[in-house]
């Protein structure tokens, strides 16, 4: 009987709003890195089929290049589509307690807000803006590098 291999995959997609403005960061060897979390909102009916709505708030953490155009670019209010991959940390907090989050480690950002002009007014943009964290790429196999730049 032939082992099953279970597939290695951790991917997700969401689309919310910054709850917050980004806070941005250097690491000890420079590194960028931002945080911010977005609610993303669902509406459903419920039993009596009147309308509700459910908010879902999800941390979200970008690197590098990534992390200063969320820096330069993002606000509280935001509309944002991240793609990315859950991981979890583990921290001490000020009371000395292990705390364990979980947050999406963005791999691409699409900026869904149209852009703010020089004097305040909104910039009509052709297509909202995106950008990509390139450092997943020396994650991948060559088949893999060649299949996710196929066009």
């Amino acid at each position: 009987m032939a082992e099953f291999k279970m597939p290695e995959l951790n991917s997700v997609v969401i689309a919310g709003n910054l709850t917050k403005d980004p806070i941005f960061r250097q690491t000890t060897n420079g590194t960028p890195v931002v945080n911010f979390s977005i609610a993303s909102n669902r509406r459903f009916r419920d039993k009596n089929e009147d309308w509700k709505e459910d908010v879902c708030y999800v941390g979200v953490v970008a690197w590098n290049r990534l992390a200063e155009s969320c820096r330069d670019k993002l606000r509280k209010g935001n509309a944002v589509l991240v793609d990315g991959e859950l991981q979890s940390r583990t921290f001490k907090t000020e009371d000395g307690n292990n705390r364990t989050i979980v947050e999406i480690k963005a791999r691409r950002i699409q900026f869904l807000n149209k852009r703010m002009g020089g004097n305040g007014e909104h910039v009509a943009q052709d297509e909202p803006s995106t950008f990509t964290d390139d450092s997943f790429d020396s994650l991948l196999s060559p088949e893999d590098t060649d299949l996710l730049h196929e066009k």
